[in-house]
């Protein structure tokens, strides 16, 4: 296939190219490197089958040649990054969206949206199943993310209905590993630059809030199946294995064999408190579920980091 990917050039739309030229395809970077990196894909930069282009979605959007598929991973995804660019983030979500469909559906190419877990904002259900409709709040500063990601979502959908167009959603839930942004306030990096740097590691609140961590490589193996499925509700794509945020700290503490202390301070305004998918659709639709373990996924990342210094 020729592959359009948008975020080609940030943490997962870097490894899904990788995994795209390994399966053979040919694949189209589309990256504004508002939040992405050439870095990423610089070891690309001789690979036939693959094309960088400079553009933001949200504008024009023209691509030479046939497209099979169109993957929507261009947005600003931290919150960071998100709450530096509120309205590039909201512009991702909708025009960038729109624009994208419209190529896909020109083409005739199945289209795959990137979504997020955040669309079940602060979860009163747990594990969040597909079926839960979310507890966001619509003004609130997460919102410029959460909100652009559901209105993608009810878009995608709408092509779908409207125009018969292939398509495919898949709800993120959070994702680690190289070539993450060091900082760009996540846990994973955020704790790994403060143990590597010798800083007391930030935990919010008392450290009770859950997460669920799930390597990059199993995401992107995900996100294949997806696309090569023929489902087009959204499926959950995540490690169901939680864990607190104080005991992530005090793993991240071992693993780096760090002398920094944990450090609390207060929650930040609708921080979730817990986050854990049920991936049972993922599993009985794709076959799916992670294969990386925490610690092994963990001491790859910190490698990672550990290079970057």
């Amino acid at each position: 296939m020729r592959v359009l990917v948008s975020g080609g050039a940030g943490f997962v739309g870097s490894h899904l190219c990788d995994r795209l030229i390994q399966e053979g395809h040919r694949v189209v970077a589309v990256d504004s490197f508002l939040t992405g990196s050439k870095r990423n894909v610089a070891h690309l930069a001789s690979e036939a089958r693959f094309e960088l282009l400079e553009g933001d979605v949200s504008e024009a959007l023209r691509v030479d040649g046939t497209l099979d598929a169109v993957l929507h991973l261009a947005s600003p995804a931290s919150p960071a990054d998100y709450l530096q660019y509120p309205i590039e983030s909201l512009q991702a979500g909708s025009a960038g969206t729109k624009n994208l469909l419209d190529a896909a559906l020109a083409h005739g190419a199945v289209f795959l949206m990137a979504s997020t877990s955040e669309c079940y904002g602060d979860p009163l259900e747990h594990p969040q199943k597909e079926t839960y409709w979310g507890h966001v709040n619509p003004v609130g500063p997460r919102s410029v993310y959460d909100e652009a990601k559901r209105f993608a979502e009810a878009l995608t959908m709408a092509y779908h209905r409207r125009h018969g167009l292939r398509t495919r959603i898949a709800r993120i839930f959070n994702t680690y590993g190289p070539r993450m942004k060091l900082h760009d306030g996540r846990v994973v990096p955020a704790f790994l630059d403060q143990a590597l740097a010798g800083r007391p590691l930030t935990v919010f609140g008392d450290g009770s809030q859950t997460r669920s961590f799930c390597y990059v490589s199993d995401l992107v193996d995900g996100l294949c199946r997806l696309l090569g499925s023929e489902e087009s509700f959204p499926v959950n794509l995540g490690n169901p294995q939680e864990i607190t945020i104080l005991e992530f700290a005090r793993r991240i503490q071992r693993l780096t064999a760090t002398s920094s202390p944990i450090e609390h301070r207060p929650l930040p305004e609708d921080d979730p408190k817990q986050r854990r998918p049920d991936i049972t659709r993922a599993q009985q639709i794709l076959g799916w579920r992670p294969q990386v373990k925490l610690e092994d996924g963990l001491r790859e990342t910190i490698r990672y980091f550990q290079g970057l210094r």
